[in-house]
């Protein structure tokens, strides 16, 4: 018998020998082992993460094209480019510069289109990412500093954007930046010394389109980069969330390792959202800045929107009534842009910013959470993401105002009046019918895991009685059903001790206790073990289901864990993990 062994090439020895010199200088291979076998869940969900990342690098593959041709000056040149209704236009460098890129620079305009698109979409990823990660709970501990990571990324995205479609000079752009100027100035006493120092002297001046151009192709995106860079980092260090179902608990993560199974998904994903970005920038026009022409502040016309995520803030703007001022002591104070522009906003982004942290005072709750949670099982946390992005949508709604009117012919004092009625009934209304909602999907719950799946059968006994036949659950689903904590109001202890002296910080147990009261206080208790028992013994269970389904048993706990055991090496999850 003789074996043969192949000789290594020469490029192979070459990979091996670079490795092994850098292991043994910086560790590496440990590093690249224990990175490789991490393992990450599988659900199309956690594809609107990946989905901003790539849109980001498509955003900066495309931007470094763009910098080599925009010029950022607000200088004035005449334009004399291909563009026969420009021919002749006095306009700035940074307009003409743009012109150049989309009529004469070859691909100029395909890549003006990918880059736009690819920062709609990056935003839009954003806001459904964080959607996906509030609703679910993936915000509890550990992973409350990663939501504020997240929160913050959000915000740059918006400085990312706006910086962006600024540095045109279109008219466009320029009507946002006198909006801009309009609520810097509104701030009391120190708003135009502000402007003089944003604009380099009155409005527009020539120093803010080089100076949004440092912002947008330096400052932002470099925070940008290592927010995500923290933002990966941690979801590493604090594992993976998962969804709930059986074999998945909060010390394991059931999923593939990231090489090579989750690698060759995430790089095959990449290509997939670059493919599309390139087919929307291919053929779907966005921006034209030659229709609007250079920055003119005298043309006022319907239609002057900006991108889809400021529109909240544009449409927070025409709501507020233009009579809204007070003097004090000399000074103007303009409620009608203050109020809009920073206290609405200011207040909705910082109850975004600031739940996670309130939740964990509410519920007193110091447990790590890598499962996550079923919507329908937090109803409070639930209305209140829905309120709060009804009242956004109203936002957005409102600052198309004018283009609803045009549209559908109607009254523009109307659709105002009717937005500033629903800004306010709108999220109240939401959060009463969404908490509604989860409560009933709660109760269907609980009655399918008592008595099963209806199937239509109807069956007739000897004596006469007819019942339906139901199917009952298999031990996993009842497991999905019941496996969510029960989670009540805080009890605290009484105002003052024994002796009658008042207790120290009681007042503030009372406040954790009123928000508790406030996020538990309505609940649908899980199945325990005893109502299932006497469900299936067709006896009690008609009279344990109703005071459960009120919270009336207050010594039941939530009993999925002793229908299926976790442990339990058989189930199909288990070989995965």
């Amino acid at each position: 018998m003789t074996t043969t062994t192949s000789t290594p090439t020469r490029t192979a020895r070459a990979a091996a020998g670079t490795a092994d010199y850098l292991d043994q200088r910086t560790g590496l291979g440990t590093a690249v082992k224990t990175f490789a076998r991490k393992i990450f869940p599988d659900h199309w969900s956690f594809l609107l993460g990946e989905i901003a990342l790539f849109s980001f690098i498509t955003i900066l593959i495309s931007g470094v094209f763009l910098t080599m041709f925009f010029v950022p000056s607000m200088n004035e040149t005449v334009y004399e480019g291909p563009w026969a209704t420009m021919k002749g236009v006095e306009m700035s460098e940074a307009f003409a510069s743009t012109l150049r890129l989309s009529f004469e620079v070859r691909g100029g305009l395909l890549m003006r289109q990918i880059h736009h698109w690819a920062a709609l979409i990056f935003m839009a990823a954003i806001v459904t990412h964080m959607m996906r990660v509030f609703f679910t709970g993936a915000f509890r501990k550990p992973r409350e500093l990663n939501w504020v990571v997240g929160f913050t990324l959000l915000i740059l995205g918006l400085a990312a954007g706006f910086s962006g479609y600024s540095l045109p000079d279109d008219v466009l752009s320029g009507n946002g930046l006198r909006i801009t100027d309009g609520v810097v100035r509104a701030i009391p006493i120190i708003g135009s010394y502000m402007s003089y120092f944003i604009f380099g002297g009155e409005f527009p001046g020539q120093d803010l389109i080089p100076r949004l151009f440092t912002v947008h192709v330096l400052l932002v995106p470099g925070l940008i980069l290592a927010l995500i860079g923290l933002h990966l980092f941690f979801v590493v260090l604090h594992k993976h969330t998962q969804y709930p179902g059986s074999g998945r608990k909060n010390s394991n993560v059931v999923g593939y390792p990231l090489f090579p199974i989750y690698t060759a998904k995430a790089g095959g994903y990449f290509f997939i959202v670059f493919g599309v970005i390139a087919l929307m920038g291919a053929t779907m026009a966005i921006n034209p800045v030659w229709n609007y022409g250079p920055f003119d502040p005298s043309p006022v016309s319907a239609g002057a929107q900006p991108d889809w995520y400021m529109l909240f803030l544009e449409g927070s703007l025409r709501l507020m009534p233009g009579q809204a001022e007070i003097v004090i002591a000399g000074f103007t104070i303009p409620l009608n842009v203050i109020i809009p522009a920073m206290v609405v906003p200011g207040i909705l982004f910082t109850l975004l910013a600031a739940y996670p942290f309130v939740e964990a005072f509410a519920t007193g709750d110091k447990r790590e959470h890598h499962v996550l949670d079923r919507p329908r099982n937090r109803p409070f946390r639930t209305a209140f993401g829905v309120s709060l992005l009804v009242a956004f949508f109203i936002l957005v709604l409102a600052g198309s105002n004018d283009l609803i009117a045009t549209h559908f012919h109607l009254s523009i004092n109307d659709i105002t009046w009717t937005f500033r009625f629903l800004f306010f009934l709108g999220p109240w209304f939401a959060f009463y019918i969404t908490k509604r909602i989860c409560l009933g999907l709660q109760r269907k719950d609980r009655e399918l895991v008592l008595h099963g799946h209806e199937t239509g059968r109807i069956v007739r006994f000897a004596s006469g009685e007819y019942i339906e036949v139901h199917k009952p659950l298999d031990a996993h689903e009842r497991w999905l059903r019941v496996q969510h904590d029960a989670i009540r109001p805080l009890e605290i202890e009484p105002a003052e001790d024994s002796r009658g002296v008042r207790r120290k910080g009681y007042r503030t147990d009372r406040i954790r206790q009123r928000l508790s009261e406030m996020f538990y206080e309505d609940r649908i208790e899980p199945v325990t073990p005893a109502e299932l028992a006497a469900a299936h013994s067709h006896g009690e269970h008609d009279v344990l289901a109703p005071a459960a389904a009120h919270g009336e048993l207050t010594g039941a706990v939530g009993g999925g864990q002793h229908f299926v055991d976790p442990q339990d090496e058989t189930r199909p999850e288990k070989r995965n993990r």
